[in-house]
């Protein structure tokens, strides 16, 4: 018998990334073509962006990892927020989600606050956290954790919930204990549902890092931000804004690789077949 085709995009991986590489290119260079003819000075080119966001932040001594002295006062402590207060939503979310996409009880009981959690626009709950934790770290974090802890809470209820029976069926048949039920069989086949809320979740806790950082921060780059709005530092302004898109990039870029290994064990039986 033949061998099935192959899967469209395994083995063209390399032309994948060169087509996404050549986009992203033809949008940078558009943009340096249209800001460079109009110039306006509140729609700086990308090129200044760039050169700005390195001298800002990345021209430091190699002894500092080439970060200068803003970064390290202002971005490195954002991004101690932002993921420490992702960590804390994802174990968080994974544990409650888990507990209550297997337990019917607990679901019953709990599935209308969560409802009414994630359909409050945590925005409007900083004020809250501020009044609560003070300006500082505490309060910035409590915003991040209750910004992304839902998008992880709802699809690992899910991902629990839909684990397919003839796993379970087979697990208690083998008389597994409920320890190595929940980590050989339920993790593994909420997984899929599971990382899908973490990257979603990792995505918002930028910006709840922005907006905690807006309300009630000395330092950071929303603080930043801040600044050079209420000064009119336009350049600034705009290295901020590359700076996150950056950032974006880089967090999706690592945690892909991570989901990869993590859901390897899916990928393998399909190559096989």
């Amino acid at each position: 018998m033949s061998a099935l085709p192959a899967r469209p995009g395994a083995g063209g991986r390399p032309y994948l990334l060169l087509a996404r590489l050549l986009v992203l290119a033809a949008v940078i260079g558009g943009w340096q073509l249209g800001a460079t003819a109009a110039g306006n000075p509140y729609f700086l080119p990308p090129a200044q962006i760039a050169s700005g966001m390195y001298h800002r932040w990345f021209d430091g001594p190699a002894s500092h990892l080439w970060l200068t002295a803003d970064a390290t006062a202002n971005l490195l402590p954002s991004l101690g927020r932002m993921l420490s207060g992702w960590a804390i939503a994802a174990v968080a979310g994974v544990a409650l989600g888990v507990a209550i996409g297997r337990l019917p009880l607990l679901a019953d009981l709990a599935e209308s606050l969560v409802h009414f959690g994630r359909a409050v626009p945590p925005p409007a709950l900083v004020p809250v956290f501020l009044f609560v934790f003070k300006i500082g770290t505490p309060m910035e974090v409590a915003a991040i954790i209750f910004g992304v802890i839902w998008p992880v809470l709802v699809n690992s209820i899910d991902g629990a919930r839909h684990v397919d029976g003839g796993y379970t069926e087979t697990a208690r048949a083998f008389r597994l204990p409920p320890a190595q039920r929940l980590t050989r069989v339920i993790l593994p086949g909420a997984a899929p549902k599971i990382c899908a809320g973490l990257r979603l979740s990792l995505a918002l806790a930028l910006v709840m890092m922005i907006i905690s950082e807006f309300a009630g921060s000395t330092n950071g780059i929303g603080n930043e931000m801040l600044t050079a709005q209420s000064t009119f530092d336009i350049p600034l302004m705009w290295q901020v804004i590359g700076l996150l898109g950056v950032l974006g990039i880089v967090l999706n870029a690592l945690f892909a690789v991570a989901e990869r290994r993590v859901l390897a064990w899916q990928r393998a039986p399909r190559a096989t077949s």
